[in-house]
């Protein structure tokens, strides 16, 4: 039978809880990775002496002890000390030893510096950091509301620096278009984020544009599409939208080949808005049989039966599914695979659910560009868990111009070129 034997010596770190073994066992293994660290360093520079044979390369003692933030809780770290004396050839500048591991400014580790935005961004106000964590991290270190403040301004120069680069090397066939608003908290007026999400051809779904405006308004909307286009963006094939009319008016001045698809989730929305509560699920069913049709003739007989099952009574409910019929069936001319994603402004619907929650907690953004910034970031970190679309290998197909009759790609003969697929690349 196995037994553990302890001396005094022992005894006091057994009597530790789980959390204080875990800070001593990242403070040891952090302080032997530092020394190794150092050590490999002045074994690699040893043979460099001065002209009486002494090193240039040496220890200098410790750095004081400083706390450092890790996923482990709080743990207080000595960073060994060398004493460089080379110079640097090219400048004359003395060599800097600088860690790899532990940076000299650095208060918290990579993750907990990555999770404290998130934070921020979800609802916890810049005064709660410390006390809300501070247990957790074993220290109040790193938390202070002036460091969550300097990183908001942090992430408006990351959100200036997103609006620069040059698009032409990138292609986006499809494209969502929605905004948000909310109310400014220390200022007069509202902000409304303009957001693009696009899809390029080998089906990555990619942050596009966000933007601020006054309101959906023709202006604003061309307004950001035209710096898109002197960017370099290539005019997309499909862009996906609610019925804003100033997105429409914008794109079509912008980019007029692009096709039009409104989003349905809005449209229904509408719709049932003009309908008494009563036939709610009559007509519920009536637009999904529109919008679940197996091809575009069926979808349109659809809208004919709706038309004549609510036309006599509520024309006006009608009327906004027969006058954007076009433009509500677009996706059926598309890949089947890819219906699913062109049917809604869903991309940017679920991303803007953690903005709105933000904004509820705060009673809105301080200021458009503390908005702007946060909008961008929450974008920004939901963008690493957005999935290519369905069918990724399609959509490169869409963009050379391919025709797609009931969701299935038809062949034609070897050749021949679509000639709105030309237009479309010329307009761009």
């Amino acid at each position: 039978m196995l037994s553990v034997v302890t001396d005094e010596q022992a005894q006091p770190e057994l009597r530790l809880d789980l959390d204080e073994l875990a800070r001593e066992g990242a403070r040891r293994m952090l302080a032997q990775a530092l020394e190794a660290e150092v050590d490999a360093y002045l074994a690699a520079h040893a043979d460099q002496v001065d002209e009486r044979g002494r090193r240039l390369v040496v220890r200098n003692g410790h750095a004081p002890a400083r706390t450092l933030a890790m996923g482990a809780g709080a743990v207080q770290v000595r960073r060994p000390r060398v004493d460089d004396r080379r110079t640097d050839p090219a400048t004359g500048e003395r060599v800097q030893y600088v860690s790899a591991i532990l940076p000299r400014w650095v208060r918290r580790s990579p993750k907990v510096a990555e999770v404290l935005p998130l934070l921020y961004l979800h609802g916890l106000s810049t005064g709660d950091f410390a006390p809300a964590l501070a247990e957790f991290f074993g220290s109040g270190a790193g938390l202070s509301a002036s460091t969550i403040g300097r990183l908001a301004e942090q992430w408006q120069a990351e959100h200036a620096a997103f609006t620069q680069p040059d698009l032409s090397d990138r292609d986006y066939v499809y494209c969502w278009a929605d905004g948000i608003h909310f109310t400014l908290r220390l200022t007069d007026g509202r902000l409304c984020a303009l957001v693009i999400v696009g899809v390029r051809a080998d089906g990555t779904k990619e942050l596009v544009a966000v933007t601020a405006g006054t309101r959906e308004s023709t202006e604003d909307w061309e307004s950001l599409l035209g710096d898109l286009r002197r960017r370099g963006m290539r005019a997309p094939v499909v862009m996906v939208g609610d019925g804003a009319l100033g997105l429409w008016a914008a794109l079509r001045q912008v980019f007029p080949h692009t096709h039009e698809q409104r989003c349905w989730v809005h449209k229904v929305r509408n719709v049932l808005g003009a309908l008494p509560r009563s036939v709610h699920p009559a007509a519920r069913r009536a637009l999904n049989e529109i919008l679940a049709a197996e091809d575009r003739s069926h979808a349109e007989r659809a809208i004919e039966a709706f038309a004549a099952e609510f036309g006599v009574k509520w024309p006006k409910a009608v009327a906004k599914v027969t006058d954007d019929a076009d433009s509500l069936l677009t996706f059926y001319d598309y890949p089947a695979e890819h219906w699913l994603h062109l049917r809604t402004t869903n991309p940017i619907e679920s991303t803007f659910a953690p903005v709105r929650a933000r904004t509820k907690v705060t009673k809105g953004p301080g200021n458009a560009a503390a908005g702007l910034a946060m909008v961008f970031k929450l974008l920004e970190a939901a963008e690493q868990r957005w999935r290519k679309v369905n069918g990724p290998r399609l959509v490169a197909l869409v963009r050379a111009g391919a025709l797609f009759e009931g969701g299935k790609l038809v062949e034609r003969p070897e050749g021949e070129v679509n000639s709105e697929a030309s237009d479309g690349q010329v307009a761009a």
